[in-house]
Formats: C-alpha cells, sequence, structure tokens
C-alpha cells in the first residue's frame, strides 16, 4: 500500500496533515515551472555571499590549504542529502508547503503494521519544530551579514560610519525589504532572484577569472599553493575535518524547493529535479571555480599586521574584498578600491535573495503547520489578494530584524545565532534522510541508491558533522566555547519547549501526542502501489 493525497482527518481533535496541490485545497496558486523551483532554491546556495562571509573562517592559517578539497566534501554530503529530498518529493508531491513536515507524517501512515501509525503526529512535529531552528533564524543570520557588509562598504569612504545604532538601523531596513518581498509572493520574489543569481554569478566568474589571470601574470610572486593540484587536494586529515565543518555550511538551502511544491505547476517532476539543479548549479560548478580561484591566488604579497597569506586573510574582516583590491590595482589600472566596492555591492544583492528564500521556505513550512493547528492557526492563513502566509511574514520579517540586530553587534553574538541555525539545519537534514529510508521501507522495485545507500550516508555524515562543529567549537576554547554553550543551551530549550507545548495541548485540549493504532482507519485509502518504482 503506498501513500496518496492525505485529506483531513479529526481523530480526537487532531488535524492530519493536508498538503494537496490543488489550488482550491491551499489558496496558494501553481505558477512555478522548473525554472522558477531551481531559481528560488539557488539563491539560498549564493555562492557569491558566501565566499566573502564566510572565507575569514576557512583561512585558519592550521587548516586552509584543504579548503577547496573540504568544500567538495560537503557538496559530496550535501548530494547524499539532496537526493533524499528529491526521492521523498518525487513519492509525495500532494506535500504542498510542508516539505519535511509532511515528509515525517506520510512515511510512518504508509508503513502495514498499525502499531506504528500512533507515532505519525509525534515525528511530524518533532521535524516541524526542530527545522524552526534552521528557517526562523538563518534570516535574521544573513541579517547580520548585511549590516556588517554594509558597514564595510560605507567604511571604505566614511571611516567613522559603523556605531551599534547605525548597524541595527541598517538591519531593520534590510529585513523590511526582504519581508516587503516576501509578502508580495513567490512570483516577485522569483522574478527578484533571477535578477539576483544573474549579477552574484557575473560577478564571482569575474573575480575568479582575474584571480586566475593574476597568478598566470605574476609568476614572481611565492603562491602558499605551488600548483592547481596542491589547490584541489587535501594536505592533512584533521584541516581536512575542520574545514569541512564550515564548508558544509555553504551547501545548504537545496531543500527550499520542497516547501514550493503547492506553488509549482507540476511537482512531481520538477521538485525533485530542482532540488538537485540548484546544489549542481551552485556547488558543483560555482563554489568548485570561485573557491579554486581564490585559493589559487593567494601569496605573500597579500598581507597585514598579523602576516601574509592566509594568516593575513584569517585576520582581516574582508579577505575578498582585500584581494579584490590587490587584483584591481594591479589589473585595472589602479581601481582596486572600485572593484573591491562593486563586488561587495553585487554580495549585498545576493544576502538579498539568499535571506528571501529562506524566508519563503520558513513561512510556508509555518503556515503548514498552522493549518495542522499544531501552531497558532493564525499562521495557516492566506493573504486575500496575495495568497501568501503573510502572518508568517510578517512574524519572521520582525524576528529576523531582531536577530540580525543581536548578531550585527558583535562576533560573538554573530557566531551564536549562526550557531544555533547550523544545528537546526543538521537536525533537519539528519531527520530527513531517515525519514526517507522509512518511507521505502518493503517498497519494492526501490532504487538501492536513492533510498538507502544515499539517505543513510546523509544521515550519518550531517549527524558526524553536527558533532564536529560542536566538538572544534568547544575544544577550541575561549570565546568560541562560551558561544557554542549558549547556542548548544538555546537550542536544548527550543526542543524542551516544544515538548512542553505538545503536553501541554494534551493537558488542556484532550489533544494526544501519540494516537491510536487504528488512526489510519480513519484515513482515505492511500492510492500509489507500493511497488511503484521511484
Amino acid at each position: 500500500m503506498g501513500v496518496g493525497t492525505l485529506e483531513d482527518t479529526q481523530e480526537e481533535g487532531v488535524t492530519m496533515a493536508t498538503q494537496t496541490t490543488d489550488d482550491t485545497a491551499t489558496g496558494m496558486k501553481p505558477t512555478l515551472g522548473l525554472t522558477g523551483v531551481t531559481i528560488n532554491a539557488m539563491a539560498l546556495i549564493a555562492p557569491g555571499a558566501f565566499l566573502w562571509t564566510t572565507y575569514q573562517l576557512q583561512a585558519a592559517p592550521g587548516s586552509a590549504m584543504n579548503m577547496w578539497f573540504a568544500v567538495f566534501v560537503a557538496t559530496a554530503i550535501a548530494l547524499f542529502t539532496a537526493t533524499a529530498y528529491a526521492t521523498l518529493a518525487k513519492r509525495y508531491p500532494e506535500a504542498g508547503a510542508g516539505s519535511s513536515y509532511y515528509f515525517a507524517e506520510a512515511a510512518v501512515l504508509q508503513q502495514e503494521e498499525h502499531r506504528h501509525f500512533k507515532f505519525a503526529r509525534l515525528s511530524k512535529f518533532i521535524v516541524g519544530w526542530a527545522s524552526h531552528l534552521y528557517y526562523w533564524v538563518y534570516p535574521g543570520v544573513m541579517v547580520a551579514f548585511m549590516g556588517l557588509l554594509i558597514t564595510y562598504i560605507i567604511q571604505t569612504f566614511s571611516p567613522s560610519f559603523g556605531t551599534p545604532l547605525e548597524q541595527v538601523v541598517i538591519c531593520v531596513a534590510f529585513a523590511c525589504i526582504v519581508g516587503a518581498i516576501a509578502y508580495i509572493g513567490v512570483t516577485g520574489s522569483t522574478l527578484a532572484n533571477i535578477v539576483i543569481n544573474v549579477i552574484q554569478i557575473m560577478a564571482l566568474v569575474t573575480f575568479s577569472a582575474l584571480a586566475i589571470a593574476y597568478r598566470f601574470s605574476h609568476p614572481g610572486v611565492h603562491y602558499l599553493h605551488p600548483s592547481a593540484l596542491s589547490v584541489i587536494t587535501p594536505h592533512d586529515f584533521s584541516g581536512l575535518i575542520f574545514q569541512s565543518t564550515i564548508a558544509i555550511l555553504l551547501v545548504v538551502g537545496f531543500e527550499s524547493a520542497t516547501a514550493l511544491a503547492a506553488e509549482a505547476k507540476n511537482p512531481g517532476r520538477d521538485i525533485p529535479r530542482g532540488v538537485l539543479l540548484s546544489l549542481i548549479i551552485q556547488a558543483v560548478i560555482f563554489y568548485f571555480l570561485e573557491y579554486f580561484a581564490a585559493n589559487f591566488f593567494v601569496n605573500d604579497g597579500y598581507k597585514n599586521s598579523a602576516g601574509s597569506g592566509f594568516a593575513a586573510a584569517f585576520s582581516s574582516g574582508a579577505p575578498i574584498g582585500d584581494m579584490a583590491q590587490i587584483i584591481g590595482n594591479q589589473m585595472l589600472g589602479g581601481n582596486g578600491t572600485a572593484f573591491a566596492t562593486i563586488l561587495a555591492a553585487t554580495v549585498v544583492i545576493a544576502l538579498i535573495g539568499t535571506a528571501l528564500s529562506c524566508l519563503n521556505t520558513g513561512v510556508r513550512v509555518t503556515y503548514a503547520m498552522g493549518k495542522d493547528t499544531e501552531l497558532p492557526l493564525v499562521f495557516g492563513f492566506l493573504h486575500g489578494r496575495f495568497r501568501t502566509p503573510h502572518v508568517g511574514v510578517i512574524v519572521l520579517t520582525v524576528l529576523s530584524a531582531i536577530i540580525g540586530s543581536y548578531g550585527v553587534l558583535s562576533i560573538d553574538k554573530l557566531t551564536q545565532v549562526t550557531l544555533i541555525s547550523n544545528i537546526g539545519t543538521f537536525l533537519l537534514y539528519g531527520m530527513t534522510c531517515i525519514i526517507c529510508i522509512v518511507a521505502f521501507a518493503g517498497v519494492q522495485k526501490r532504487s538501492l541508491y536513492n533510498s538507502i545507500i544515499a539517505p543513510v550516508l546523509g544521515a550519518v555524515l550531517n549527524i558526524a558533522m553536527l558533532i564536529g562543529v560542536i566538538y572544534f567549537a568547544i575544544t577550541g576554547g575561549g570565546s568560541t566555547q562560551v558561544d557554542t554553550i549558549i547556542a548548544g543551551a538555546f537550542s536544548i530549550a527550543w526542543l524542551v519547549f516544544g515538548f512542553a507545548f505538545l503536553y501541554g495541548r494534551k493537558l488542556v485540549a484532550g489533544i494526544p501526542i501519540l494516537h491510536t493504532e487504528n488512526y489510519k482507519a480513519k484515513v482515505k485509502e492511500l492510492e500509489a502501489p507500493v511497488g511503484e518504482s521511484v
């Protein structure tokens, strides 16, 4: 017995998840083709933005020589996870805005043994609640990055700029701009993301080409990587592991396409393709190119008070900006400052797309939970004209402004909110891979790679990366250790609060946490045959 559309069904006061792609059922308009789905996911994996914002941390002198291969490893891990998402999206095209939240329930309800059905609601709530650590915090992290980047641009011309109040004002303004675009709807977001992707791709290709050309035209300079082969090969295992825990954060976001199923014209075909295409285009093509170019360029001529090469990059607030200045001064007629400023402006534009894409994904998962009354019902409302989950957009815009304003004040505060988001990301990705394994357990003619190998590797590696991120942060000591403890404590508190919310609803409204075993008997007979190929 397979899984088809799950209808609204009441059982002891609990609403069954309903996320069909029928416009009359969801109120959302199916307007997106493959291009629209892929473009929206591509905006969340923004090579132009993350090269600029994360290169300083990646330039840690003890491990920086492994940077490119770590990006390769992170992309491989992400592809395992993306395969699990694509496989689930193909099996459950009716998931609508629910994404993993819907997949978690459907995977349990398709099981033949009734004793599993009681875990359906608990499974979907855990996945949905945990996903908010990612989807509700990540846009705020992007807002903080924006505040820092705009401060860098303005300080180029006005060094006295950058008081805490000025940075907070930037964050609030940026959050409002992103929220306003999301409020109008996914069609407006898609158009904005097309423009954003074109601009950032042109910028990073230009930077990469000039960085590579710089090395060939300046053979007398001492480069830290003696050859192109040195750039793309690992140099030591411990350094590679450390670099991989950073690089994995560059490739998150491919799953955002799955939250657009209600707005896709052909979700069964385009959502799985969009998940994989967005990751391949942004990571396999552009991340690989730009990280090769930046590392191929690093040389002893790049120096500051902390040293040269990677030491200089690690101590700089904007190492890519520094490189752009050197390249511009040497190859563009002394226009290094102009080149760095233009490049920074394209990163600003890329961050708009990243924040917008994540906000759109987050509010749609929140909308799905609101429709099921797993969150306050008001989150399940749609705007009368734009057909967007406008309440969620408003709430998340306010949260993004608050989180961004907090994160922009110091590197420790930014580290804390970033770690919270990262914990949520790894939890969500690991659980989704496990859901994929459960969903295809016992299914005949299933793809061995898509339903077993990829999700098993994805689950194991995502959990390993989560442990690795926490381990390296805590063992590093100092403020990073404190920041990690704060982020971990907040994440645990968030999950505890979620279970308290479930238990409170049981006490007040009599809604059970675990369904009775005849729960599935009240659901419409599921339609797709178990033997259907995936």
